[in-house]
């Protein structure tokens, strides 16, 4: 069947202008490094070599090939070991810089491809491909006898590439102008065509995450059709598919999508919204919190801010509630003790939520939940590594004391508001920070007269 003949003619026909959006040249030297891991296979083969020497034909990665021995049984995806996949990829990763890591696993007459970056579910970095995102090829077709079919290349190196979270501006450009030239590739290769219709909802949906990881900001609704149309023909498929967990990552990603095209569209914020929330919540319904977590927890911080700027948008207060709700959910998952840097950004978030939340429904008890998570963010963002931001933690906790203090005439919060609005003040007039230091004189002066009126 002509797959990539289909996607052509119905989907890429109109990207035909692959210039760069700004000129290569400075970037030539940013190069994204690559490990593939020795693949699991139950019959010798060189799967894994044949993929990297594929990899390294291409623009812009270094690549090197992992071939240390190691148990590689926890690469099955259906003996719940999903955190022994994390773990063991995290070392590795940590132990040769990569950017990103191939894993491959013989599935009956199938491989199945697997990529993973660094703090894969800390940190959005325009990288849109979970763990759990698996992409097929036929076990033959690696075989020492057979050519990888181009387009089946393209593909891979169009994965790895939306896989790799950018250190900085310029390697997010070099990202997306590699991006924009593998689409236009693909758009013209049809090598893949003698692929039986199996592999179609993988091929879509690696698809979609290419094309979504090029055209997330663009702000263009022709482009989020399109990608719109690549998870919505991987979806038709869905008889296709074995395991719930690859439909759960159709559904996040449509999720995404939206998601992003709220973010980067003035037309039908709302619409938008609504749809990323119902694709998420899909999402989760196949991936569960108990068997994959880390994904489940991931979707759970990305609605807490969907439902945020719903409430910001409605005046909801049941928005607001189910914002903290899914914080919360993630709260359980991204632990102090194994992602305390994601850890404290939750924290932060949910203290800012739970603050409004203390506020509008005028509740002593939500308000003191909040200024706990106020300090445990203070547990990472301490004042001798990033002074500024833990003083702006001190003059958040302080409002909240201030406004306990005053509705209830406590002098005992009034007082330990000034306390925190010095810490703060006396930060912001070290660094010179003129008018955040008036800003906090005036809080102070307000507090005092508080004070003078019990």
């Amino acid at each position: 069947m002509e797959l990539f003949k289909q996607i052509k003619d119905a989907l890429f026909a109109k990207h035909a202008d692959t210039k760069p959006d700004i000129g290569a040249e400075q970037y030539e030297d940013i190069r994204f490094n690559i490990v593939v891991i020795e693949f699991s296979d139950s019959v010798e083969s060189r799967s894994g070599e044949i993929i990297a020497e594929k990899m390294r034909q291409h623009e812009g990665l270094n690549v090197s090939y992992f071939d240390e021995p190691f148990s590689k049984n926890f690469l099955s995806l259906d003996t719940r070991t999903l955190f022994d996949l994390i773990d063991k990829g995290q070392a590795i990763l940590d132990r040769t810089g990569a950017d990103v890591l191939l894993w491959g696993y013989r599935e009956g007459e199938k491989i199945r491809i697997n990529f993973q970056n660094n703090n894969q579910y800390e940190k959005e970095d325009n990288a849109f491909v979970s763990l759990m995102d698996c992409f097929y090829v036929p076990a033959d077709i690696t075989g020492a006898e057979q050519e990888l079919p181009e387009a089946l290349g393209n593909l891979i190196y169009g994965a790895v590439l939306s896989t790799v979270s950018p250190k900085d501006k310029p390697a997010g450009i070099k990202k997306k102008f590699l991006l924009k030239k593998i689409i236009d590739r693909l758009s013209r290769d049809n090598s893949a065509k003698s692929l039986s219709i199996e592999y179609m909802p993988y091929i879509m949906n690696i698809l979609g995450i290419i094309y979504l990881s090029y055209a997330y900001d663009r702000g263009n609704d022709k482009d989020y059709k399109i990608v719109k149309n690549l998870f919505e023909t991987a979806l038709k498929h869905q008889d296709l598919i074995k395991n719930p967990v690859h439909l759960g990552c159709i559904y996040n990603h449509l999720g995404q999508l939206y998601d992003s095209a709220g973010k980067h569209t003035l037309r039908r914020p709302d619409a938008y919204l609504k749809n990323a929330i119902h694709y998420y919540r899909l999402a989760q319904k196949y991936l569960s919190k108990y068997n994959y977590p880390y994904d489940y927890g991931c979707i759970s911080y990305k609605l807490s801010g969907l439902f945020f700027n719903y409430w910001r948008q409605k005046e909801d207060i049941q928005a607001l509630r189910d914002a903290v709700f899914q914080l919360r959910e993630a709260e359980k998952i991204y632990t102090y003790a194994l992602f305390p840097e994601f850890w404290a950004n939750i924290q932060g978030d949910l203290a800012h939520m739970l603050a409004l939340l203390g506020s509008f429904s005028r509740s002593e008890d939500i308000s003191e939940l909040a200024i706990a998570c106020y300090k445990n963010r203070q547990k990472v963002i301490t004042e001798k590594r990033d002074p500024l931001a833990w003083a702006r933690i001190q003059e958040s906790i302080g409002e909240i004391y201030y406004r306990l203090g005053k509705n209830g005439s406590d002098r005992a919060l009034l007082e330990e508001a000034l306390e925190y609005f010095h810490d703060a003040l006396y930060i912001f007039e070290n660094m010179e920070l003129t008018e955040d230091a008036k800003k906090l004189t005036a809080s102070i002066a307000k507090t005092g007269q508080a004070l003078n009126l019990i």
